[in-house]
């Protein structure tokens, strides 16, 4: 956690600080986020607002996790290791992301403070199928860039802090699955190839990210 929090920061700071330093004014929050990203998650966030006069766009740097089912266990087995049947099944999936947004300002009717959100996305999943009794115990894992964009609008509580309501759909293109010594890539390439599975096989019997809808609420401290 501390290794992931150490290198958002000096990415964030190296972007925003340039910018920052030109006017006395700008705003700085940091906000945390709670609900749904493919499973239940959290999200921390750091965002620099009014570069300068006039210039309404704010950016944001975040990281978060999530749990989430992780995929089929019988098949990650067959597709990864071997085809025995032995031992209890357990699998519990998780996925750190990354995410830097640019903020706009938009007008909706029925909501004040609401903003369009959008920006790439770097996400790292990691599938853990155990087999009690079984003597299996293996990660599936991948890692993704993609792109995602949302709405959200904010409500304030007091001077310095407000509450947040957000949605939004994030996109990440198809990656290598890796498991045990076994690889399922897209464009064909296979790494000790269990049986005649192909990637199309694996990528079906593992939750990995794709199209992720998310659905968070949270507050956020303005300095």
């Amino acid at each position: 956690m501390q290794h992931h929090l150490k290198l958002l920061t000096i990415v964030f700071l190296f972007i925003t600080l340039p910018l920052a330093n030109r006017v006395h004014a700008a705003e700085h929050t940091l906000g945390l986020d709670v609900g749904f990203y493919d499973g239940t998650g959290w999200h921390l966030h750091w965002e620099t607002a009014n570069f300068a006069q006039e210039f309404t766009t704010a950016v944001r740097l975040g990281i978060g996790r999530s749990s989430m089912d992780p995929g089929n266990s019988a098949d990650a087995r067959r597709i990864f290791i071997n085809n025995a049947t032995n031992g209890v099944p357990e699998a519990h999936g998780s996925m750190w992301n990354y995410r830097l947004d640019l903020l706009f300002p938009v007008s909706i009717k029925s909501l004040t403070n609401t903003r369009l959100f959008v920006g790439p996305r770097y996400t790292k999943f990691k599938g853990n199928f155990k087999y009690i009794g079984g003597n299996e115990d293996f990660d599936v894992v991948s890692n993704h860039w993609g792109f995602g964009l949302g709405l959200e609008s904010s409500f304030t509580i007091s001077r310095k802090i407000s509450m947040r309501l957000g949605s939004g759909i994030d996109y990440f293109k198809k990656t290598t699955l890796q498991g045990h010594d076994t690889s399922y890539s897209p464009d064909g390439v296979i790494v000790n190839q269990r049986e005649d599975y192909t990637y199309e096989a694996a990528d079906k019997a593992i939750n990995q990210p794709g199209i992720e809808l998310r659905l968070m609420a949270g507050f956020y401290y303005r300095f």
